[in-house]
């Protein structure tokens, strides 16, 4: 018996398909039911969403492209107009680094030569151990001074004084001191400069105590009307203060071969005398020593 095939009906208006496991209803099961006769089949056609919820079984291969470029372009690379400028931007990283690499032991080198440096002063500080010399100032001799206690303000002096100062190198055992021409020694009181003399230039041995004799000389000098009543009334008390400052370059002998650079020593004292003319008694009261840049030294 031939198949029978029914219209197919439109996607708008055909049935879903029955869900699984549940026959679909036949209303020629009753035309069908002789035994002898082979069994009917029926055609229905696929929903269109069973092709949409499906990927593809097959997919699609990748192509291959076969590009043909000129020889000559291969081999130059990049083009002419552009090798300059290739070569200088290629060029730059290495110069870079050549540039911070020579950056880098130049740092190196000068750490190494701040410490090797320090340690040699540190070694030499250790084995010498240097100290300042010490200041004082035995006698001071006054002469044209006394007058200005009681001349009139508008009149000039030229005081001389002739003043002994000590510098002492006792306390060094192996460090011997040269004084240098080019100092300079003046005395002042109350902040009025009133002569001046220069510092003799000598060496002092270690251990040695050395007398220096500074002449010194003023010219012009004026007192103002309250500093000349002060002079007088300091005069009569038997106390006049005075300071006496020198200003010497002094260069380190360390042993027999080591010397040091040139350096300037400021010394300060406040001394007071007893009279503002002839040989006069002086006490001192202590004197101050300055040195740069070897403050570390001393």
């Amino acid at each position: 018996m031939a198949d029978r095939v029914h219209p197919m009906p439109s996607p708008s208006s055909s049935p879903l398909p029955p869900p699984p496991g549940r026959r679909r209803p036949d209303h020629h099961h009753h035309q069908q039911s002789d035994p002898a006769a082979a069994p009917a089949t029926e055609t229905t056609p696929l929903h269109p969403s069973f092709f949409h919820d499906r990927p593809l079984a097959l997919s699609q291969p990748p192509g291959t492209y076969i590009i043909q470029v000129p020889k000559d372009q291969v081999l130059r690379s990049p083009p002419p107009d552009r090798a300059r400028r290739y070569k200088k931007l290629s060029g730059r990283p290495a110069r870079r680094r050549r540039l911070r690499r020579a950056c880098c032991l130049a740092c190196a080198a000068l750490l190494a030569i701040l410490l090797a440096a320090a340690a040699f002063v540190g070694a030499v500080f250790l084995v010498f151990r240097p100290r300042a010399p010490s200041f004082s100032v035995p006698s001071l001799v006054v002469r044209s001074l006394d007058a200005s206690a009681t001349s009139p303000a508008s009149t000039s002096l030229s005081p001389a004084l002739d003043a002994a100062v000590r510098a002492d190198n006792g306390r060094n055992g192996k460090v011997g001191v040269e004084y240098r021409a080019g100092g300079d020694v003046a005395v002042s009181y109350a902040g009025q400069r009133l002569a001046a003399g220069t510092w003799p230039a000598f060496r002092q041995a270690p251990r040695n105590v050395t007398v220096v004799a500074a002449a010194m000389r003023g010219q012009g000098v004026r007192f103002t009307e309250a500093q000349r009543t002060q002079l007088a009334a300091e005069r009569d008390a038997g106390a006049v203060p005075l300071t006496v400052e020198a200003r010497v370059p002094v260069r380190l002998r360390l042993g027999k071969v080591l010397r040091t650079w040139t350096v300037d020593v400021k010394a300060r004292c406040e001394v007071v005398v007893d009279r503002l003319d002839g040989d006069a008694a002086v006490v001192n009261r202590g004197c101050r020593v300055k040195v740069k840049p070897l403050w570390w030294w001393w």
